[in-house]
């Protein structure tokens, strides 16, 4: 499984698209990704990752489909620690002959029949990021008083109430505590 750092010159979501031109509508070809780690960002590095990219001939160009797979260092927002994150998604794209034919959200097969869909797979993998990633369900967290890791070690501060925030007289929202 090959590895790709950030500054490695190869491109490795480049593909060429040529050998599906000559062929008849509904012919398909498959393109299997597999690195054991990439960088698709400065803040995104996947490690396991897997993809598998499906190019079918139609009518009006080539669709393309993946399905993406990869491992994610994420800290959880409860106990604050790093954890692996299984990050899926998938990605649609119609690559359209001409641009006669083109609508505003189609793209446009380059004459060199040749498609780079880093861009693509990056900015779908950044939109399935968790927003509150947490390491497994369940996770305790930290204690508020005392900062001990709840899922290791009980530090007896769990029957303590929080405390309540003040009210403001001012609050446009003081007269909704009235309806409660």
């Amino acid at each position: 499984m090959p590895e790709y750092p950030a500054n490695a010159p190869p491109h490795p979501f480049r593909i060429n698209l040529g050998s599906l031109l000559p062929q008849s509508i509904g012919y398909k070809r498959e393109f299997p990704l597999e690195y054991s780690k990439i960088q698709l960002d400065d803040d995104l590095t996947l490690t396991e990752f897997i993809g598998l990219v499906t190019a079918n001939r139609t009518p009006q160009g080539i669709l393309i489909q993946g399905d993406f797979e990869g491992k994610l260092a994420l800290d959880c927002v409860r106990c604050l620690k790093l954890f692996d994150y299984t990050l899926q998604w998938e990605i649609t794209e119609l690559y359209v002959f001409n641009r006669r034919n083109a609508t505003e959200d189609d793209l446009i097969l380059p004459d060199n029949a040749g498609i780079d869909l880093g861009e693509l797979i990056q900015e779908e993998a950044h939109l399935d990021r968790p927003f509150n990633p947490v390491c497994k369900e369940g996770c305790l967290g930290l204690c508020q008083i005392c900062g001990t890791d709840l899922n290791l070690d009980d530090c007896g501060h769990e029957d303590i109430p929080p405390e309540e925030p003040p009210e403001d007289e001012n609050s446009p929202f003081a007269g909704l505590k009235d309806l409660i």
